[in-house]
């Protein structure tokens, strides 16, 4: 079963919301939210992005719109009431109309914001944060750290864009008396949404490395109230009133300190005042050195000088008294010389006649020495005579033999015997050099030599062996 429908255009449906929407929201409104994109176009318009957090977390969001002449009206405000112009990052009070597009949807057209509202949050963020702390009795513990003798290592939380940070390296610098500081730069948002979670985040870093650094700056240009709210954040406050190390503030605001300004070890006006009290501790350390090295070298050279004096006094003592004693000294040589000049002469005629008197002792027991040795010596060259004559007839006996030995075996002496030399090819005939039927043999003797040719074996053999 077919049922009719009732079909609608979407222009229709959105005409139909935007009438809705025109009809039951015909007033303006004032509206308490957080800007959190301020969005300016070219054209000099602004489309925002506003929002409601609840514990840092968004719980609504609509998108804005500020035409221009608005926009220009508002800033005037802003600047006349807090210092400067219309930014993002703060919970503001709105005067909106409540709009709806055929294309862009829902939007809350800002026809005005309060400045002083801007205030009164700013001041009630500053006064909470002050109150917890004190709570949690934290608000003055950084300032009991113990602060370096010579700050020398710098942690600097800063943007490299900051003239804040360029004034104070300047002075950092290029100070009077040279002092030199190592300084490192952690780089952050410093100011808007963005700049608690920037500055913690570099704080944890650095904090992971404390040993490296003697304190953290915090340091920035000038701004007015609206742009320093992240400096009353709870969190941001009560990490730098817990940090280790000192934490220094120059942030460039001189009107209403900010928690952050308060619970910091130290806090400077400009970054300028802080990097003269940074070369001050510096100073206060180097000038009692510098004096107490003054003291002692003006002590060291008045000691010196009398020690100089006494020493000069105690020399010419000495020279005197060293005078009067080589003198006495001289004096006393002198007898002694004449002295020992006269009892020498005797001394040598006596000591003359006892070296002759052993000169000739040892003379004489020298000759009789020799005359012993001698004998001995002759002995003893006897003895060995005999011994090599003796050696020498046995080894004559010995060769006599051995030519006897070799006449007997010389191959002439056997051939006279009566024997002959067979030899077949050069060599001697035996079981290894046998001859066949018609082969030449030569028969040696001592007088004859003999060529012959075999005509037979015989084939006897004693032994069984190859026959001959």
């Amino acid at each position: 079963m077919s049922e009719s429908k009732q079909i609608f255009t979407l222009k229709q449906v959105v005409n139909s919301i935007k009438k809705t929407i025109e009809d039951r929201y015909q007033q303006a409104y004032w509206v308490k939210a957080e800007i959190h994109k301020l969005n300016l176009y070219p054209s000099g318009h602004a489309f925002p992005e506003l929002v409601q957090k609840e514990d840092d977390k968004i719980v609504a969001q609509i998108n804005g719109q500020i035409w221009k002449t608005n926009l220009q009206r508002i800033n005037q405000n802003f600047i006349k009431v807090v210092k400067e112009p219309l930014k993002e990052g703060n919970t503001m009070l709105l005067q909106v109309r409540i709009v709806y597009h055929e294309i862009f949807g829902l939007s809350l057209q800002i026809q005005d914001i309060d400045p002083s509202f801007t205030l009164g949050e700013l001041q009630k963020e500053r006064d909470e944060t002050l109150k917890r702390l004190q709570k949690e009795g934290v608000i003055n513990a950084n300032q009991r750290l113990e602060f370096p003798i010579l700050p020398k290592r710098i942690a600097i939380i800063s943007a490299d864009t900051s003239k804040g940070l360029s004034d104070f390296m300047k002075v950092l610098d290029h100070n009077a008396w040279g002092y030199r500081f190592f300084t490192m730069l952690f780089q952050a948002y410093l100011q808007g949404d963005m700049a608690v979670h920037s500055i913690l985040e570099q704080l944890d870093k650095i904090e992971k490395v404390k040993h490296h650094f003697d304190a953290v700056v915090i340091v920035r240009g000038g701004g007015g109230e609206v742009g320093m709210s992240c400096y009353n954040n709870y969190s941001l406050c009560h990490k730098i009133a817990t940090y280790p190390l000192p934490v220094l503030t120059g942030i460039g605001h001189s009107t209403n300190l900010t928690v952050a300004e308060m619970v910091a070890y130290r806090n400077a006006i400009t970054p300028t005042e802080l990097a003269d009290f940074l070369i001050q501790s510096f100073h206060e350390f180097s000038v009692p050195v510098q004096e107490a090295r003054k003291t002692i070298m003006n002590y060291s050279m008045k000691l010196l000088q009398l020690h100089n004096q006494a020493f000069s006094s105690e020399t010419k003592h000495f020279r005197n008294a060293a005078g009067l004693y080589l003198g006495k000294e001289k004096n006393l040589l002198t007898e002694t010389v004449h002295h020992f000049r006269r009892n020498s002469s005797l001394t040598l005629v006596r000591n003359q006649e006892y070296i002759a008197t052993l000169g000739r002792s040892l003379q004489k027991e020298t000759t009789d020495l020799l005359n012993e040795q001698r004998l001995s010596i002759l002995e003893e060259t006897e003895k060995l005579k005999r011994m090599v004559l003796g050696v020498f007839q046995q080894e004559q006996k010995n060769m006599e033999h051995l030519e006897a030995v070799i006449r007997i075996l010389d191959p002439k002496q056997v051939l006279r015997r009566g024997y002959s030399i067979v030899t077949f090819e050069g060599k001697t005939l035996n079981r290894d050099n046998c001859p066949n039927i018609g082969s030449k043999i030569h028969v040696n003797s001592i007088d004859v030599q003999l060529e012959a040719t075999i005509d037979k074996f015989s084939t006897e053999n004693p032994d069984n062996s190859k026959p001959m």
